[in-house]
């Protein structure tokens, strides 16, 4: 049942990306695609590309998309302060893409948080980590004032503040993630992370966010998506440090295990892509999370 249900997920995306990516989601609210100086490309550091497998990702194919797509879902009410939702993809992949594959605008605006759903384009349709500028000192506190100005501008919103900020991602988004929880300038602001099948490496980064910050830690993990040892691992480490953390194997998890513990590590038999959209996790993760819902 689980495999023929992520089939016609599957095929559901095909279909999906044959309508344009602004008309695809105009019936769930009101998305803009603009380009910013501080999207994670063009990059310095892929000027020239990248080299990998033996095979070179030109930098004019796959790092010079600047776009960020920015979207409004219907009944959103702006306050003083704006929360958001930030999206990363991983590897291969890219904004139109992950949307249609994943469903995430749909689960978005079925979770019904008054908030801003953010996805920067990252290193388009390679195999590659790098977050490019948003992994920069200030990084993630740039792109978000850019998107801020931009909704301003648009008369979308009146106030320029910057509220509660969920950072989530899917397989390579660790690195980047990582980076902007580290150094990005907002992390003050981050109450949520949420890795799908995604904690490959970085982890001192991350146990220094759950060392000094009060945010949820959300990390499902599969065994044959490369995740499950480095997930262990930061169990291993909390349980040594006296940090007490939820383990549940996904298939025995609640609502109330989401909405009670800060730290949540999932054990799933689902497959690396099936971890985000074919339970709707990434919806029942942000219908758990502290940002205000829509009334």
């Amino acid at each position: 049942m689980r495999s023929v249900s992520f089939l016609l997920l599957v095929i559901a995306s095909g279909l999906l990306r044959s309508q344009s990516f602004i008309e695809r989601y105009s019936a769930y609210g009101e998305i803009f695609v603009p380009k910013f100086s501080s999207s994670p490309f063009p990059h310095p550091d892929r000027a020239n590309g990248r080299l990998y497998n033996s095979q070179t990702y030109s930098a004019q194919e796959h790092y010079s998309d600047s776009s960020v797509a920015i979207f409004i879902p219907k009944g959103f009410q702006p306050k003083k302060s704006i929360d958001m939702v930030i999206y990363f993809h991983g590897w291969n992949n890219n904004i139109d893409s992950a949307c249609a594959q994943f469903a995430l605008i749909e689960q978005f605006c079925e979770s019904k948080k008054n908030a801003v759903f953010i996805f920067p384009e990252g290193p388009k349709d390679s195999p590659d980590s790098f977050g490019g500028r948003v992994e920069e000192t200030d990084g993630l506190k740039n792109l978000v004032a850019d998107v801020l100005r931009y909704l301003k501008m648009s008369k979308k919103i009146s106030s320029g503040t910057v509220g509660n900020i969920i950072l989530a991602g899917h397989s390579g988004a660790f690195r980047v993630i990582s980076f902007a929880l580290m150094r990005g300038g907002l992390t003050q602001n981050i109450s949520d992370v949420i890795l799908f099948d995604a904690l490959y490496g970085q982890t001192e980064k991350y146990s220094h966010w759950i060392e000094n910050y009060n945010g949820r830690f959300v990390n499902i993990y599969t065994d044959s998506g490369g995740t499950k040892n480095e997930s262990e691992n930061l169990m291993a480490d909390l349980t040594g440090w006296g940090i007490s953390f939820c383990s549940k194997e996904e298939n025995e998890l609640t609502v109330d295990d989401l909405k009670k513990n800060r730290l949540i590590f999932i054990h799933t038999e689902l497959t690396h892509n099936e971890v985000i959209a074919s339970k709707r996790q990434f919806r029942d993760y942000l219908l758990t999370s502290r940002l205000q819902s829509i009334k």
